[in-house]
């Protein structure tokens, strides 16, 4: 057993990978929180299909293109409070409206700049954490540490905003700043996330172990806590399944993802389909 553990670990390009999914596993679940309650999970998807342009334009322009997907992030979350506040369209709406347009844009600049440059950016789509290099590495490390430090500076606040944003305006605190803060940290969160699961199914990392965690804990701390630790799990354990059973690296986090969530949803202790039979059948026979 701990042979299987190790074997991979001889390779550069694991210990690599493995950094990452763990960086990763712990931004995405502890970010991902604040949407579950913010009830905003299409607020992931949308900004994460609205990355393509910005990656696309910024290869182009030959600037760096994280830093052109992270400006068409925050580009596409305006665009979406735009929509929602000048007109009478619903946020989801606009979200739907928005991460479509941008997701066209993207896969029609991709579909040139790969036919001019005869070069591969579907990595981007699916995610490729075997091709991380080390300073992808250090960059994904730089923003998880310096998100994890601007949520433990304003706990208290970005809480209080999640739970009851009305209570909070009427409290003082600056709500759209908050709401500001919180597209951005989503457009950091899905650009560090980019390579390790690509933009398609990085929205299962930032919600799936948080809502998971969500079936076993009462507390939001705990949610999170708990949720790092399922999205570590998730990611390290779809590692070792890409690496022994030759699977894609970003489908496989996502099932093993995925499967945990399904097994909280069936023997959760308070909220599992099998807890509520006994208490509601089984139980009561019993008596």
């Amino acid at each position: 057993m701990l042979e299987i553990l190790i074997e991979p670990l001889q390779y550069g390009f694991m210990q690599r990978s493995l950094a990452a999914a763990v960086l990763v596993g712990i931004l995405c679940a502890v970010v991902g929180s604040y949407l579950l309650v913010r009830r905003l999970s299409l607020l992931g998807d949308a900004i994460s299909h609205s990355l393509l342009p910005g990656l696309a334009i910024a290869f182009i322009l030959g600037v760096n293109i994280y830093f052109g997907a992270f400006v068409a992030g925050i580009l596409s979350a305006i665009l979406i409070g735009w929509i929602h506040t000048r007109s009478p369209i619903k946020e989801d709406a606009a979200m739907g409206i928005v991460f479509s347009a941008f997701f066209a844009v993207g896969i029609a600049l991709i579909t040139l700049v790969q036919r001019e440059n005869k070069i591969d950016l579907n990595h981007f789509l699916f995610g490729n954490i075997l091709g991380v290099t080390a300073t992808e590495v250090r960059d994904i490390a730089i923003i998880t540490v310096l998100i994890l430090i601007a949520i433990l500076a304003l706990y208290k606040e970005l809480l209080f905003y999640c739970f009851d944003p009305l209570g909070a305006q009427a409290a003082g605190l600056p709500t759209a700043a908050f709401n500001a803060g919180l597209m951005i940290l989503v457009a950091l969160t899905v650009v560090a996330s980019m390579k390790t699961v690509g933009v398609i199914l990085v929205l299962s990392l930032l919600i799936t172990p948080a809502a998971t965690a969500y079936l076993l804990v009462p507390r939001f701390h705990q949610v999170m806590i708990v949720g790092a630790g399922l999205g570590v799990l998730s990611s390290m354990s779809g590692m070792y399944l890409s690496y022994y059973f030759n699977l894609p690296s970003g489908p496989a986090i996502v099932m093993v993802a995925s499967g945990l969530f399904f097994l909280a949803l069936l023997f959760s202790p308070e909220y599992g389909l099998l807890a509520r039979f006994y208490r509601h059948w089984v139980a009561p026979s019993l008596r």
